[in-house]
């Protein structure tokens, strides 16, 4: 059926934008079947969008030298010609908010809307991680009560103080994060409420622990040291969730600050884990959904044209030896290759996809079947599950052995049965935040005694910290428990000692 034109030329308005909009929005829900928040879309200048680079992409913040920083050096990046601003940001919200760019086409305002508001809208409400960790409907109430918090504590304490906590605990923050599946979902609603009555019970517990630790109160038949970690509950992987709660020296509204910290960081958590996922199905279902305007005759050849050019932009993958080639694969690429893949195999699929994928290969299904995947994985198992060896040819894909006792680089995964199911392997592994983040966990601490802070990072593959990192976010962890600190690098294989690092607070 063709309909008439939501508009002619690059100019909108916000009629347009409504027409644009209500188009859409049926295709995605009545078409695609997609579940998404409600949306709030806001029109912002270029300026205003560096802005939401600074804070994360988030609208309200507390102030940090940290973002001014970040500021300066996109503006002179995109001052320079050397970056452009993006499109749109788009946030994990409840109402899920949308910031386009006032200098956009008429048609890349649609795009954009089809990609941010329904393709990462539907991708944050279903996928079950931003499920398990995030409040999408508290998220705006918290960041306003941090930011009013915080500002309570410049002005009573001095910005200096506040500073001094915020630096250590921004420090820590890729560390003050659960990552245990068991846990449970945060609830950020009513922390301004509650916080009075949090910081009393967090007191009482506190001078509790320290009245009962081991060597006030001897126990009985049993091993003192485990005895006093248990009641510690560690090991500890969350840094900060055990500085906050147990630290000695940290005055009320300082728990408060690294808290503040550790729910924002938490409430990242999944993004990176599902960059690929998130970005291949926005790309996905914008590209789908301006097709089918186009298709029904709600967009004419031009503003097609200028999808297909966009998009086609940003899908782009360097070679692997391309001067600007950031090393890795383009998520947007990747990502929006295996949606259309997966696609392929559900309708035409090829006698080899049959064999790798019997549950799928013609079920005549791919909206379906995109949906259950975009719920149920994140990036690495995703990889695992869906990479076929069709997208492994078209990519070009190979694996190297880089064994540092050889002169040369051995490609030990080439396109054969083995070396497909090799290179998926690796390819998911490099997705996996096991092997890109630290594992660094609370292991002992005795407070009757000289309440050293001792740390144990796990090395994989005997990879190790950079000494002069270490040891900057060492001193940072030391500010916060107020006491020594120690962290030995110890080897998951072996348990050897690889290095140890130490760490003093600073003077009072």
């Amino acid at each position: 059926m063709q309909l008439s034109l939501l508009y002619e030329g690059n100019d909108w308005d916000f009629h347009t934008l409504r027409r644009s909009y209500e188009a859409i929005e049926r295709i995605a829900c009545d078409e695609l079947g997609l579940e998404v928040y409600p949306n709030r879309i806001e029109v912002i200048t270029a300026e205003q969008m560096l802005d939401v680079y600074t804070a994360h992409g988030m609208p309200i913040t507390y102030r940090h030298w940290s973002y001014g920083k970040r500021f300066l050096q996109h503006e002179a990046s995109y001052r320079r010609g050397i970056t452009s601003l993006a499109y749109e940001v788009v946030i994990n919200s409840n109402p899920c908010i949308s910031y386009l760019m006032e200098e956009n086409t008429a048609t890349m305002q649609a795009m954009v809307i089809a990609h941010a508001a329904f393709g990462h809208n539907h991708f944050f409400r279903s996928n079950h991680l931003f499920r398990q960790w995030t409040d999408a409907s508290a998220i705006l109430d918290y960041l306003e009560f941090a930011r009013s918090y915080i500002a309570t504590c410049e002005d009573r304490h001095g910005t200096a103080a506040v500073e001094r906590v915020l630096d250590a605990a921004h420090a820590l923050s890729r560390n003050g994060v659960h990552r245990d599946d068991g846990v449970r979902p945060l609830n950020l609603k009513g922390d301004q409420k509650r916080e009075r009555e949090r910081r009393e019970y967090d007191e009482r517990l506190f001078n509790d622990l320290w009245r009962t630790v081991p060597g006030t109160r001897p126990v009985a038949g049993a091993d003192v040291a485990s005895e006093r970690r248990r009641k510690l509950g560690l090991p500890e992987e969350n840094l900060l969730y055990f500085l906050e709660k147990v630290s000695p020296r940290l005055q009320p509204w300082e728990r408060e600050v690294i808290r503040i910290v550790r729910l924002i960081a938490q409430y990242f958590y999944p993004q990176p884990q599902v960059k690929l996922m998130n970005e291949g199905c926005a790309t996905w279902v914008h590209q789908r959904i301006m097709t089918r305007l186009h298709e029904t005759g709600q967009i004419n050849d031009a503003a097609f044209l200028e999808v297909i050019h966009s998009t086609s932009n940003v899908i782009t993958q360097l070679g692997f030896d391309h001067p600007f080639s950031s090393g890795g694969f383009n998520p947007y690429a990747l990502g929006y290759a295996m949606m259309g893949d997966i696609e392929r195999i559900c309708t035409n699929p090829a006698e080899e996809d049959r064999r790798w994928f019997p549950e799928i290969a013609g079920n005549g299904d791919p909206l379906g079947t995109l949906r259950y995947a975009w719920e149920n994985f994140r990036d690495e198992s995703f990889v695992l599950q869906f990479l076929s060896p069709a997208l492994i040819r078209r990519f070009r894909m190979f694996r190297l052995l880089d064994d540092t006792a050889e002169a040369t680089l051995l490609v030990d995964a080439i396109h054969d049965d083995a070396g497909y199911r090799a290179i998926r392997r690796s390819l998911a592994r490099s997705y996996d935040p096991a092997e890109s983040d630290a594992d660094v966990q609370v292991v002992d601490v005795d407070l009757a005694g000289d309440r050293r802070l001792m740390l144990q990072h796990r090395t994989r593959s005997g990879r190790r910290l950079e000494k002069r990192d270490a040891e900057a976010t060492l001193s940072h962890t030391a500010a916060l428990w107020g006491y020594d600190v120690r962290l030995e690098e110890v080897e998951a294989d072996t348990g050897a000692v690889l290095a140890i690092h130490t760490a003093r607070p600073p003077a009072s």
